[in-house]
């Protein structure tokens, strides 16, 4: 039997996924009564500017005071769409303490402070839900946390930022330089007016620091993330990828060590083998790869972003929490009892593939293999090319630790015979 009584949902910010999870809420609203098994009810909106004109939300729901609307007290549900540190982090953990389950969209602020908003809803026996921070409509969180909860990943790899993946996938496809492409995702809406935090990586590396840490029951933090951004990614380095069978890709990389001891996370732009399925990934979209004993190679893909596809997951959580609340039980909260330490960006061992322009003459090869030689790295190949007394000279590693590439690099530089080093590039996928 259905209970008449509505569960009652705070909604804080109302742009373009508030909007959505309104509409929705609104729409759907008895096709979601039947799921959860209760009417939910809009009880207020809290925005910074009431002047807006809201399609579908009633005038009278509106309010500026939001930190009031989570202390009304009769609030069970509080959707937090707003994005950033503050106020975002008081109003969650106010929430807890006046007897409401949270369902959040904020990845910066679950990134830095996830653990300790975990404590506040344990301790209040409250829900702290977040599908919406990573990947937009795809299904990840929960995978990871309940599918995937009696395996053992050892490796989550992928595409997290499409407005990353779409500069880099229109360098591939048309040769355009990457202003040129970034001027396109802007124009097209996919890319913000201030693109840093998408192009410099800071969305993925909030995004992989979420990801690691479900993956590994292990707390890793924003800080813990190797951050390397995608604007130094050339078209020269496109051509690169294609003669090796690559294309480049900004990717979130967060692994088990081999004697599963430590884990490591890190976003940068790496080349991908073609046959890789996150090589086909076009456009803004998003795709994960997962990697456990058991369920073996999984793969997750869809719309990374936007107003409808960042609502569906939201509501997705509501759904969840809201089933939860007539329960009268609590899903699945942190899970840290492995605690692994998280190792440094030098203990990472990857293949690399590095560009040097170097004098054409004699002997050069002989002097570089020489310091990759001393340095512990091993190449895979080698290809030269020169002209009118310079050269290139691409060389393609095994496996080295990224702190032995750095020595290398660093010897090479000293070199006479080498100009400079025109490019370096991580390849994964293999």
């Amino acid at each position: 039997m259905m209970r008449t009584r509505p569960l009652k949902v705070a909604l804080l910010g109302c742009g373009v996924v508030g909007s959505e999870v309104a509409r929705i809420m609104t729409t759907h609203a008895d096709d979601l009564a039947a799921r959860i098994g209760a009417p939910v009810e809009l009880a207020g909106v809290a925005v910074r500017r009431p002047s807006r004109v809201r399609e579908g939300i009633d005038p009278a729901l509106v309010t500026t005071d939001a930190t009031a609307l989570v202390k009304r007290g009769d609030i069970d549900v509080v959707v937090e769409v707003i994005g950033g540190i503050e106020p975002a982090r008081t109003l969650i953990t106010t929430a807890f303490e006046y007897g409401a389950s949270v369902v959040s969209a904020n990845k910066a602020l679950l990134a830095q402070d996830g653990a300790a908003l975990h404590a506040v809803a344990e301790e209040h026996g409250e829900d702290l839900y977040y599908e919406a921070a990573v990947a937009g409509a795809i299904p990840l969180i929960r995978p990871l946390r309940e599918s995937l909860a009696g395996d053992k990943v050892n490796r989550v790899l992928g595409i997290v930022n499409g407005t990353t993946n779409f500069i880099l996938d229109k360098m591939d496809s048309s040769g355009a330089g990457y202003q040129e492409a970034l001027d396109e995702a802007t124009a097209l809406g996919y890319a913000e007016a201030d693109p840093t935090a998408d192009v410099e990586a800071f969305d993925a590396a909030a995004k992989a620091a979420i990801l690691a840490g479900i993956a590994f029951h292990t707390r890793v933090r924003l800080d813990d993330v190797y951050r390397e951004g995608m604007t130094e990614v050339t078209a020269a380095d496109f051509a690169s990828a294609r003669e090796m069978g690559c294309t480049i890709k900004l990717l979130a990389i967060c692994e088990r060590a081999a004697d599963g001891g430590s884990v490591t996370a890190r976003v940068h732009p790496a080349m991908i083998p073609l046959s890789h399925p996150l090589a086909s990934v076009r456009g803004a979209y998003n795709a994960v790869f997962v990697e456990s004993d058991a369920a073996g190679q999984l793969m997750f893909y869809g719309p990374g972003a936007g107003g409808a596809p960042t609502a569906s997951a939201v509501l997705g959580d509501l759904v969840a929490v809201c089933r939860n609340r007539l329960s009268g039980a609590t899903g699945p909260g942190e899970s840290a009892y492995a605690a692994l330490p998280v190792s440094p960006m030098g203990d990472v061992v990857t293949r690399y593939h590095i560009s040097l322009d170097v004098a054409d003459k004699p002997g050069v090869l002989a002097q570089v293999a020489t310091v990759f030689a001393e340095h512990g790295v091993s190449i895979d190949t080698v290809r030269q090319q020169g002209k009118d007394g310079e050269a290139s000279l691409v060389v393609v590693t095994h496996r080295a630790s990224d702190a032995s590439l750095t020595g290398t690099v660093d010897a090479l530089r000293k070199l006479d015979t080498v100009r400079g080093v025109a490019s370096i590039m991580r390849v994964e996928g293999e």
